[in-house]
């Protein structure tokens, strides 16, 4: 076997083993990275919502109020909660794996009530009224979820004119949602949680496409090193080293007439190959001497 395929089989072999275990250790560290950013993906689109709740609080619901009134006909556009979740739908279509929802324990809209999970993430916050966000995974039918969530509390008066009793309520509010439900609320409570909501498999796919290209990488890296590798490899090791062969062939066929290898640096190769022209000048005088007459 040739030298410079026995050194291109090492190479890859051991390139490909360092891959391997870099592929290996990088994995965790970019399934980890891809959850970072789908939860940072997750706190930007809860943000969003919180700016779409502050604007209709302070912008729309002044303006509507007194038209409300007039018209006696609910609009759910005043309410905080309903902007939030309609802008949201928008946000939906361009990032159809995030889901967002008011969960609510006692919600005037029954879509907005909360299930069993989403009730535990609640009661979380009423038992840690000090923490501001929860991050965690869960397990559905259709395989893990990592959900980001945010307390929902009541720390504006104006929202109890609709949720303190129904006799304080809005006439049109009633006339939509009932009196039965979203009531009883008080000043500083924590009523229910904003969640966003991912399927596990978003971060594995990140995962898996950067893994994969950066294998590509490595792969990539590891031609371009042998290649240029390979051509020092040639003209450094590979041809000195045939030349000798080549002289040290035509020496032992008792040719003794071969030019001396040049000598271009003081590498061992150059070091290899200035003893063999010092070997070979000495052998050539040692067969002339045995070629030499006695008698003359």
């Amino acid at each position: 076997m040739k030298l410079l395929l026995k050194f291109n089989i090492i190479f890859l072999v051991v390139f490909g083993l360092g891959s391997a275990l870099t592929a290996f250790l990088a994995y965790n560290f970019l399934r980890s990275d891809a959850k970072s950013q789908v939860i940072g993906q997750a706190r930007l689109m809860m943000q969003t919502t919180l700016a779409v709740r502050r604007y209709t609080s302070s912008e729309i619901k002044p303006l509507l109020a007194t038209r409300n009134e007039e018209r006696r006909n609910f609009l759910p556009q005043t309410v905080p909660s309903h902007s939030a979740i309609d802008v949201f739908g928008y946000i939906h279509e361009q990032y159809p794996d995030y889901a967002y929802k008011e969960a609510t324990l006692n919600p005037t809209n029954l879509r907005d009530r909360a299930v069993d999970w989403e009730t535990d993430i609640v009661n979380h916050f009423r038992n840690h009224a000090d923490e501001k966000e929860l991050v965690g995974e869960r397990m559905t039918p259709t395989g893990g979820s990592i959900f980001l969530a945010q307390p929902m509390r009541i720390v504006d008066p104006a929202c109890l004119e609709c949720h303190s009793t129904p006799a304080k309520a809005p006439p049109s509010m009633i006339r939509l949602y009932g009196p039965n439900n979203g009531f009883g609320w008080n000043l500083n409570e924590i009523v229910g949680a904003q969640i966003v909501s991912v399927p596990e498999s978003l971060a594995i796919k990140i995962a898996d496409d950067e893994a994969r290209t950066l294998m590509i990488s490595l792969a990539v890296i590891a031609l371009a090193t042998l290649a240029v590798l390979d051509l020092l490899l040639y003209f450094a090791v590979i041809r000195p080293v045939a030349r000798l062969s080549t002289m040290a062939d035509e020496i032992s066929r008792g040719n003794r007439e071969v030019d001396e290898l040049k000598i271009t640096g003081r590498d061992e190769i150059s070091t290899l190959a200035e003893s063999f022209n010092r070997m070979h000048r000495s052998l050539v005088r040692a067969m002339q001497m045995l070629n030499q007459d006695p008698e003359a």
